[in-house]
Formats: structure tokens, sequence, C-alpha cells
């Protein structure tokens, strides 16, 4: 299997579009159509309509966008059936053709990490099969490395917390120490990591160690991509947390290349938006659709990724 950096490089290239589509299924935002009947769901309830929500989302967007990202902490909270849900979703976007990152933001040290690495990362070869993770950073470097040498090992990715796009995040990330806020540090720990991980495999500029650098941090996101060459940037708060295609301008390479910008509830929960309310309920799949397009077109206008068309 080639490394996930390739596979995403050519998913992007055969989509013609970094958009990435975010699975984060909550039961007062489904469909009329998915919830029909059930006034007080129960832990099994949300779990079938959790799965069927995502399979009918998956349906929609797999011909459009090259990866989906299921945010495990909403399956969580419904409990054992939720998760099992969760892992059909998994293996159902990727019998559609698309990559799939969990969203889980897991980290620990030494063991732990270890064992979360080994259970979560690898299509085919864990539990959850997943083809990518998100990881945090700050229990320092020992608490990374088993993340980085199974992702290694099993041809997937991990994304590292840099500057997320949450406003809290600047509480921690933005403080200076050494001269330089927090997340300069952590991103050029990602990017050294990540250009020991290159060697000669491919001429593929970019290694399958990633960073998330949020939406609504624009100054930040171009300042980082300066700093993060051979990073892959994940990049949330597209959409329902501000940001603009105009604001993710700066996490793209001259070739439309070097990031996957994530929408999750501005898509599939698009049938609830007033641009979208001639599809109606029964429809809310076309509004779906509809979405992905219009984030699809935006980008293509306003960043470097109209150059994939």
């Amino acid at each position: 299997m080639q490394s996930f950096s390739d596979r995403l490089a050519l998913a992007i290239v055969q989509k013609k579009t970094p958009v990435l589509v975010g699975l984060d299924p909550r039961w007062e935002q489904l469909p009329e159509s998915i919830t029909e009947g059930i006034d007080t769901p129960t832990e099994f309830d949300a779990a079938e309509a959790y799965s069927r929500f995502c399979h009918e989302v998956i349906d929609v967007v797999a011909p459009l966008v090259p990866a989906v990202k299921p945010q495990m902490a909403f399956f969580e909270q419904c409990g054992p059936d939720a998760m099992r849900a969760l892992v059909g979703v998994v293996h159902y976007a990727q019998s559609k053709g698309l990559l799939v990152i969990l969203d889980g933001k897991r980290n620990d040290i030494g063991s732990t990490a270890a064992a979360y690495a080994a259970g979560l990362l690898g299509r085919g070869e864990s539990p959850w099969s997943a083809d990518a993770l998100t990881v945090s950073p700050y229990l320092g470097d020992d608490s990374i490395e088993p993340f980085i040498d199974t992702a290694r090992e099993r041809n997937a990715g991990v994304f590292v917390l840099v500057k997320t796009s949450n406003p809290g995040g600047k509480l921690f990330q933005d403080l200076v120490a050494d001269g330089k806020p927090v997340y300069r540090h952590v991103a050029e720990w990602v990017e050294s990591v990540s250009r020991k991980s290159l060697g000669q495999r491919s001429p593929n500029p970019y290694s399958s160690i990633g960073a998330v650098v949020g939406a609504t941090w624009p100054k930040q996101l171009a300042e980082l991509r300066e700093v993060m060459k051979s990073v892959w940037f994940l990049v949330p708060g597209y959409g329902s947390q501000g940001g603009a295609a105009k604001d993710v301008a700066g996490a793209f390479d001259a070739r439309g290349l070097g990031a996957l910008v994530n929408n999750s509830r501005g898509i599939i929960f698009a049938h609830k938006k007033p641009q979208y309310a001639q599809f109606g309920e029964k429809n809310w799949q076309r509004a779906v659709e509809a979405a992905t397009l219009e984030m699809i077109d935006a980008l293509a206008a306003d960043t470097a990724a109209g150059k994939l068309r």
C-alpha cells in the first residue's frame, strides 16, 4: 500500500478539490426522515440513526471529495452501539473510495499511546481501520512518537494539533516561550520530524505527519505554512466557525496541494440553512450535495486549489 501522504495527494488530484467533509452526527439536527417516529431515542436508536445518516451523506459526497472525518465524540456519547456503528461508517466510507481521518485527538504516554495508535491506525490493520488520526502534542514528543511509528509501519497518517480553530486555543497556544508562541515551537517540531520521515521514497514533498491549523487564524495559517513546508494541513473552522475560502488560501502550495479544508455542520446539516431551504427535509441529500459543490467552487475561486481543475 502507498503511504498515506501519497494516497491523499492522489485522491485530491483525482477529485480536483481539497474539501474534507466532517461527519458530526447530532440527534437534534438530523433530518426528519432519519428520526421519524422516535421522540425519545435510546442509545440503540441513536446508533442506528447515526449509521444511516452518515452512510447517506457518504453516498452523496464520495464522488465529490477525497476524504471524510468522523468526529468520534458524537458516537462515543451514545455508547457501545454507536461505537460499533462508527466502525461501520469507517468501512463504508473506505468501500466508497474515501480516505477516513478519525478525529479523536488522542494522546498519552508510553505504552498507553502505543495502544491508542495500535487500536486506531491502519486500514485493515487495526480494529478501527483509520487512514489517519488527530493527536494532541501537549504531553511531549515521547507521547507522539508511538503514533508516528505506527503510522509509518501501517502507511497511515497523523495530524498534530498546532493552532486550533477555537477562540480559547490562544490561552495556551499563543503563550510566548523563548521568544516564540508555543504553537510555533510545536510547528517547528512537527516540521522536523516530518522532514526526517520523508526520506527518498517519492517526489511527493509532504510526509504522512500533518498539522491541524484553523481557518479562523488566517495570518497564523500563512505563517505556519512557511514554517511547515513538508506538512499536510488539516484546516478546521471553515463555514459554521466563520472561516471562508480566502482565509485558508495560505495553507496551499502553488499547485493547490498541501491542505485539506474541513466543513462539518455547513455540509451535513445544510438542509437547516436558509439558502438550501428549497430542497426541504425530504430532499436533505440534495442540500448536502449543493453545499459541497458550493464549497468546492469557493475554494477553487479564492485559493490555489483552483489549479487542481
